[in-house]
This record gives structure tokens, sequence and C-alpha cells, in this order.
């Protein structure tokens, strides 16, 4: 299988499965773009499942107008969403080796998601 990239208005998340390249992932918007190391994409995808997976848990103790802005991260990546639970914006900062930062607005999250959750679960992107 070769390289994989999806894409859509305002977003890009890729995969290179080769194990001999530094830098196997790739994530974006029509505007920018940072290839990931393995490790740093796998955390990428995996952290932002667990936000989407807490703003479902707490989407009903919340107010409709309640704004939220949750982060999290590992060594390689930090991950913030902010605004509300059924719309919200996606920052990320890479925090070892190299500086990179970059964000993504609330429109194009939900797709991102969709793939971080794929990519978390399989170790693919969907062809």
């Amino acid at each position: 299988m070769g390289r994989i990239l999806k894409k859509g208005a305002g977003w890009r998340l890729g995969w290179n499965p080769d194990p001999t390249c530094p830098f196997q992932g790739l994530v974006g918007t029509d505007d920018w773009a940072v290839e990931l190391t393995a490790a740093e994409f796998s955390d990428f995808c995996r952290l932002l499942t667990q936000l989407a997976e807490t703003v479902d848990a707490i989407a009903p103790e919340l107010m409709e107008e309640e704004k939220i802005a949750i982060e999290a991260e590992s060594d390689l990546i930090w991950l913030e969403i902010e605004g509300f639970a059924n719309s919200y914006s996606l920052r990320m900062l890479i925090l070892q080796n190299r500086n990179a930062e970059g964000n993504w607005s609330a429109s194009n999250v939900p797709a991102l998601v969709s793939l971080a959750q794929i990519f978390h679960k399989t170790q693919e992107l969907p062809l």
C-alpha cells in the first residue's frame, strides 16, 4: 500500500506506511502542512480521538451556549479544542525536536476527528 492523502475543504491528513520514511504522517489545511513522525501522527490521532470522546461525554451536561476549552497532550503533541460541544476548533503544537503550530476551524474538525478515530483503531487511513 502506498501513500494516502485525504483532504477536504480546509483540511489534509496523510499517511505513508513505509517505516523507513522518517516522517510518515502529514496534517494541515489548504494553506499549510507539516509532516509528522509515525509516533507524532499516532499521538495526534489518539489525542484527537480522546478529546472528541471527552466532548461527547460532557455534552449532555452543558448548556447550549456554554463554551468549552479542553487540552490533551503527550510528550510529542499538544492539542486543544475550543468552542461549543457541537462545533469546536482545534489547535496543535509539536513539542519535540522542531517547533510547529497549526489550527483548524470548527467546520473542518469533524472530518479530522472521523479519520483520526479510524487511524487510532486500525493504524491505517481508509483508501
